[in-house]
C-alpha cells in the first residue's frame, strides 16, 4: 500500500500501481467522469500515469485549471488530426499543441482547406467524438519508433523522434485507425468531448524557422458544454471589435507599411496626442518623486551588454550586430546597463542615496514577424524605465514607494482587475539565470518580506524572474479577460556587482549599492494598445486626442465656430472645427464614431447669444450653455 494526499489535505491509502483514473473512481465516479489529468508531485500527469510511491495528487478537471483544459484540448487535437487523415489521406502532420486558449494543428497539404474543407473537418469530428473511440497510450524505443513513423509516411514526426535527448520516453497515443506521437497527457475516450469549433487558419514554418517548408496552421476549441462554446464565440467577436489595431486604424491613431517593416508602427497625429500626454503625465508623477530623467543612446557597444550579462542570457532576442571601424555596436534591448554607468561617472556617498535615475527609453527587440502585433508587439518600443540605486537599508522603503506609484496609477486610470506576482527563478535553469544560489535565495526572501509587510495579496510563479533578479509583476485582467503584465518592480543584486559600483559609506569605506529596476507603464505602445481594447477608442476627456469637435450647423455660423475653437485653444482645450458643407446630423454621427467626448453644435441662436449647443458622448444632448460654462465644465472634468 502507498499513501496519496490528495488537494484537500486529507491522505488516502492506495494500491501500489494504481492509475490516476482509478484513484479517480475511488473517491468519486463523478469526479472521475470529469476528469483530464492530474498534477502528481506538482506534474502534470496522464490519467493513466501509475502511482508507485507515496505522492501528492490533485486530480484536474477542465473547470479547475488551464492544466486541465489544456489535456481537454489536447485531445481533441489529436480528434482533428483523425478527422483530416480520414478526409484528406495524403496530409502529413507536424505538431497539435494545447494553448491557453484552445489548441491547433500544424498540417502539411497540397492546398490551404476552404471553409468548405473545415465544415467537412467539424463533421468528421463529430463522428469520431460519437465513436467513443477508447484512447490508448504505448511507447517503443527509439528505433522502432523512427521505423513506425516511416510506414505511416509521417516526415515532421520522424525529425522529432531523431532530435530527441537519448533516454527519453517515446511515446503514442492510439485512438480507432489513428496513431500520434504524443507525450500527452490525454482523456480516456474520444467520447468525453462534447462539442467543438475550428475556429481561423495561417500560415506557419515548420518549427517557426522561415527557411522551412510553410504549413497550414488549423487552430479549434473544444468546450465540455454548448453553452461555454457559445460564450467563447461572443467574446471573440467582443474581441474582434476592441481589436486595438481595428480600433486605431478607424481613430487614425498610428499606421504600419510593410516599406518601415514589420513591428513598427509610426505614431498618426492623434495617436502622437495621447503618447505625449501619456509620457508627461508619468514623467509629472516621477519627477515630484525625485526621480532624475535622463536621455541614452539607442546603441551600444557589444562590450556594454557582454558586462551586464544580457550578452550571454539575452542574445537572441537582439538585433544582429553592427561592425563600425573598430567596435561591434548593437540596438539595445534595455537601458540599465546604460544608468549603471551614469552612476558609476562620479563617487557617491551614503548620504546621496537613493539615487533615481528615469528615461523615457526607445528599446529594440527582435521579434520574428509572425509574433508582432500592432502595438501589442513591436520591434521598437519606448519604455517608462527607472532605476534606483539603494543602500540596503533602503531596499524596503524605495520598493514600498514604487508599489505606492504604481496603485495610485491604477487609480487614475480606473484599473481595479489587477494582482501581484512574486516572480521566482527556476532553480533548475542554469542557463536562464545567473548561477549563484546565495544571491538569489537573499534577493527572493527580501522581496517575500517586503510583501508581507506591505500586507499585499501576492501569488508566487517559478521561472517569470529576470535572469538577475526576483520581481514584481502586476497583472491585469484586460476587458477579454486575458491576464497581462503592465507594471515590474525587480530586485538586482547583480549587475552592481558586474558594473563595481559603489558608494562610500558611514564608515568611510566602499559598499555596493541595490538596484531596483521598475516601469510602471511598462512600454507606452503596449499600454497603449491595452488602454485602446479597454475603452474602445472613447478615452476619457483628459486623454482624448479631439476633446472637442465644433460643429457649424451652416457655413454662415463658420466664423463663431471658429471663435469658439480659440477660446477653448486657449483655455488649453484640444477641440477641431468641422468645417464640412455637410448636415448638421451627418457631422454629429461623424464626431461620435470618431469617440469625441464632446460635441459644441453652433447655429444662430448660439451666434447671438455667445453659446453653444453640447453633446455628450456618453449623456447625448445636454442643451445650450455658455461658452465660458463649458470651459469651466471641461476643465473641473479634467481634473477629477
Amino acid at each position: 500500500m502507498i499513501k496519496v494526499t490528495l488537494k484537500d489535505g486529507s491522505i488516502r491509502e492506495v494500491e501500489k500501481g494504481i492509475s490516476v483514473i482509478e484513484l479517480a473512481k475511488q473517491i468519486s465516479e463523478g469526479l472521475a467522469r470529469v476528469a483530464t489529468a492530474a498534477l502528481v508531485n506538482g506534474e502534470v500527469k496522464d490519467l493513466r500515469f501509475t502511482l508507485e510511491q507515496d505522492a501528492s495528487v490533485d486530480i484536474l478537471t477542465f473547470e479547475s485549471s488551464l492544466d486541465g483544459k489544456k489535456a481537454y484540448w489536447h485531445t481533441t487535437s489529436h480528434i482533428m488530426a483523425q478527422a483530416v487523415k480520414r478526409l484528406f489521406p495524403e496530409t502529413k502532420l507536424a505538431i497539435g499543441p494545447a494553448i491557453d486558449e484552445g489548441f491547433y494543428y500544424d498540417f502539411d497539404v497540397e492546398k490551404p482547406f476552404t471553409d468548405e474543407d473545415k465544415e467537412k473537418i467539424e463533421e468528421e469530428m463529430k463522428k469520431i467524438i460519437k465513436e467513443d473511440l477508447p484512447i490508448e497510450k504505448f511507447t517503443l524505443p527509439r528505433d522502432e519508433a523512427i521505423d513506425f513513423m516511416k510506414k505511416q509516411n509521417e516526415p515532421y514526426k520522424v525529425e522529432l523522434i531523431e532530435d530527441l535527448p537519448d533516454g527519453e520516453e517515446i511515446s503514442f497515443y492510439k485512438q480507432g485507425e489513428f496513431t500520434d506521437l504524443c507525450a500527452g497527457p490525454h482523456l480516456m475516450s474520444t467520447g468525453k468531448i462534447k462539442v467543438a469549433k475550428i475556429l481561423t487558419s495561417s500560415s506557419a514554418y515548420w518549427r517557426g524557422n522561415e527557411k522551412n517548408k510553410m504549413l497550414q496552421r488549423v487552430y479549434a476549441i473544444s468546450f465540455p458544454k454548448a453553452s461555454q462554446l457559445e460564450e467563447h464565440l461572443q467574446m471573440l467577436e467582443e474581441a474582434k471589435q476592441r481589436d486595438h489595431r481595428k480600433i486605431g486604424k478607424e481613430l487614425d491613431l498610428f499606421m504600419t507599411h510593410q516599406l518601415v517593416g514589420s513591428g513598427l508602427p509610426m505614431y498618426l497625429p492623434k495617436g502622437a496626442t495621447i503618447r505625449r500626454l501619456l509620457e508627461r503625465y508619468i514623467q509629472d508623477k516621477e519627477i515630484k518623486m525625485g526621480y532624475s530623467h535622463v536621455y541614452t543612446p539607442s546603441l551600444a557597444n557589444v562590450e556594454l551588454y557582454k558586462t551586464s550579462g544580457h550578452w550571454d542570457h539575452y542574445r537572441e532576442d537582439m538585433f544582429p550586430v553592427m561592425k563600425m571601424e573598430n567596435e561591434e555596436m548593437v540596438l539595445r534591448p534595455m537601458n540599465c546597463p546604460h544608468h549603471m554607468l551614469i552612476y558609476k561617472s562620479k563617487m557617491h556617498s551614503y548620504r546621496d542615496l537613493p539615487i533615481r535615475i528615469g528615461e523615457l527609453a526607445h528599446d529594440f527587440r527582435y521579434e520574428a514577424s509572425g509574433n508582432v502585433c500592432g502595438l501589442e508587439r513591436v520591434r521598437q518600443m519606448c519604455q517608462n524605465d527607472a532605476h534606483l540605486f539603494v543602500r540596503p537599508d533602503q531596499i524596503k522603503e524605495e520598493f514600498k514607494k514604487v508599489v505606492e506609484l504604481i496603485l495610485s496609477v491604477y487609480k487614475d486610470f480606473g484599473f481595479k482587475d489587477y494582482t501581484f506576482r512574486l516572480s521566482l527563478r527556476d532553480k533548475n535553469d542554469k542557463e536562464k539565470y545567473f548561477d549563484d544560489d546565495e544571491m538569489w535565495n537573499t534577493a527572493e526572501n527580501e522581496l517575500r518580506t517586503i510583501l508581507t509587510e506591505a500586507n499585499l495579496n501576492f501569488y508566487e510563479a517559478e521561472g517569470e524572474a529576470a535572469f538577475y533578479g526576483p520581481k514584481l509583476d502586476v497583472q491585469i485582467k484586460t476587458a477579454l479577460g486575458h491576464d497581462v503584465t503592465i507594471s515590474t518592480c525587480q530586485l538586482d543584486f547583480l549587475l552592481p556587482r558586474r558594473f563595481e559600483l559603489t558608494y562610500i559609506g558611514e564608515d568611510g569605506k566602499e559598499h555596493i549599492p541595490v538596484v531596483i529596476h521598475r516601469a510602471i507603464l511598462g512600454t507606452f505602445d503596449r499600454f497603449l494598445s491595452f488602454l485602446i481594447e479597454e475603452t474602445k477608442g472613447a478615452f476619457p476627456l483628459w486623454l482624448a486626442p479631439v476633446q472637442v469637435k465644433v460643429l457649424p450647423i451652416t457655413d454662415a455660423h463658420l466664423e463663431y465656430a471658429n471663435k469658439v475653437k480659440e477660446e477653448l485653444e486657449e483655455a488649453g482645450i484640444r477641440v477641431e472645427v468641422d468645417s464640412r458643407n455637410e448636415k448638421i446630423g451627418y457631422k454629429i454621427r461623424e464626431a461620435q464614431l470618431q469617440k469625441v467626448p464632446y460635441m459644441a453644435v453652433v447655429g444662430a441662436k448660439e451666434m447671438e447669444q455667445n453659446l453653444v449647443g453640447v453633446r455628450s458622448r456618453e449623456d447625448g444632448d445636454i442643451g445650450a450653455v455658455s461658452l465660458q460654462e463649458f470651459i469651466s465644465k471641461l476643465k473641473e472634468e479634467v481634473e477629477k
